[in-house]
């Protein structure tokens, strides 16, 4: 039954390690939950192509809930950027569409397994040496935001990521201060999340092998009980960022993301 307690506690405490990690060092879920979701889905009875496709799809849907408690935060400071989000956000639900409806559904699970043990390993090496782009330029025109935003909400559809590996450095070079870049980047996180949700959904429709409580690619029993754990953990997570010392937690973190992204390359090979 997918509601046993086993797990049940397996996805609280996956919710709870990923709200306040993303508090904490301002990283997306993704990058955490892909891997375990799909681990999940596997010891489950979950075919190894179907369970890293679900895992990314349930991964996104979270952000849908988790953005909106971030946003918020970020708003009472006044420090998100609204003239860019509405500039991105167009091209954000284009690159979203195509994704997630097209490219997500044609593309072998093994395949999207190696793009994010890629996305992942490159993320982790920005966190780890600490990259930021130096600012040289200003954002572009209302043309080329849209066309930004689509490349951000494409990768993101594909990885299952909310974006924010992406959009933060793309905005730190072009001048945008790192504080608005980072609130910027919470906030296109719930348009990435949904347009992307609502793809999945379409693509997986008429799929006859997904487990019980599934719309699409998605895993609502997942999406539920993570959902619900990590809004708890986040604003823990934020408050901690102020006392740790979060450049030395971010290089033990990288580390870990690189197992992570080792054991979806394991994936994806071993399902070729």
């Amino acid at each position: 039954m997918p509601f046993e307690p086993s797990l049940i506690l397996s996805l609280c405490l996956l919710g709870l390690a990923t709200g306040f990690l993303a508090g904490l060092l301002g990283i997306g879920g993704g990058m955490i939950m892909v891997p375990f979701i799909t681990a999940i889905l596997s010891n489950r009875g979950v075919g190894a192509e179907l369970s890293i496709k679900m895992a990314i799809a349930t991964s996104m849907a979270t952000i849908i809930f988790t953005s909106i408690s971030s946003v918020r935060a970020h708003q009472k400071r006044g420090a998100i950027r609204w003239d860019l989000v509405k500039s991105l956000a167009p091209g954000i639900v284009l690159g979203a569409a195509i994704a997630s409806v097209g490219v997500f559904s044609i593309l072998k699970g093994s395949a999207l397994a190696l793009v994010f043990a890629s996305f992942v390993s490159f993320s982790a090496t920005q966190m780890f040496f600490d990259k930021k782009p130096t600012p040289s330029r200003s954002a572009p025109g209302t043309v080329g935001l849209m066309g930004a935003g689509s490349v951000i909400g494409f990768l993101s559809g594909l990885v299952g990521a909310g974006g924010g590996f992406i959009s933060v450095p793309f905005m730190t070079w072009c001048n945008v201060a790192i504080h608005n870049a980072v609130a910027t980047s919470a906030a296109l996180g719930f348009p990435i999340a949904l347009a992307n949700a609502v793809g999945y959904v379409i693509g997986g429709r008429g799929l006859v092998d997904l487990p019980p409580y599934s719309v699409g690619y998605i895993w609502l029993p997942a999406l539920a009980v993570i959902a619900s754990c990590s809004v708890l953990t986040a604003p823990l997570g934020a408050a901690a960022a102020h006392r740790l010392p979060v450049k030395k937690l971010k290089r033990v973190f990288a580390s870990i993301l690189y197992l992570l992204a080792a054991y979806m390359l394991y994936r994806g090979l071993a399902s070729l």
